[in-house]
C-alpha cells in the first residue's frame, strides 16, 4: 500500500521561512556594516545571498506554488496570438491620434473657459 501523508513533501516550512528572513535581514545588516568595501564585492555577495534565498524559497509549499504558477503562465503566453508588426503600428498610431485629438479638445475648452472668465471678471 502506497499512502502519502499530506505535508511530508514540505516539512519544516516555518524553519525555511525563518532562514529566508534571517538571510534577508542579515544581508542588509552586513551590507550596511561593510559600506566601505568595494561595491562590486557587496553586489556579488548580495546576488549570491539572493540565489540562496530563492533556492530555499522554492523548496517551501508557497514557493513551489509560485514556481508552478510561473510554469503555467509560460504555457499560457505561448497560446496568445500576438499582433503583427503592422497591426501594432496601426493601433499605436490610432492611439496617438486620439490622444492628440482629445488634447486639442481640452485645450480648446480650457482656452474658451479662460477667455469667458477673463471677460466676466475683467
Amino acid at each position: 500500500m502506497n499512502v502519502k501523508t499530506e505535508g511530508t513533501e514540505f516539512r519544516l516550512d516555518a524553519l525555511k521561512w525563518a532562514t529566508i528572513f534571517g538571510l534577508v535581514f542579515g544581508g542588509v545588516y552586513v551590507n550596511s556594516m561593510y559600506a566601505a568595501e568595494s561595491p562590486l564585492l557587496r553586489a556579488l555577495t548580495g546576488v549570491a545571498v539572493g540565489i540562496v534565498i530563492i533556492i530555499i524559497a522554492l523548496q517551501t509549499e508557497k514557493g513551489n506554488a509560485v514556481w508552478e504558477l510561473a510554469k503555467e503562465a509560460k504555457v499560457e503566453i505561448r497560446k496568445v496570438v500576438w499582433p503583427t508588426t503592422q497591426e501594432l503600428t496601426q493601433t499605436t498610431l490610432i492611439v496617438v491620434a486620439v490622444v492628440i485629438f482629445v488634447g486639442f479638445i481640452l485645450w480648446g475648452l480650457d482656452s474658451g473657459l479662460s477667455w469667458g472668465i477673463k471677460s466676466i471678471i475683467g
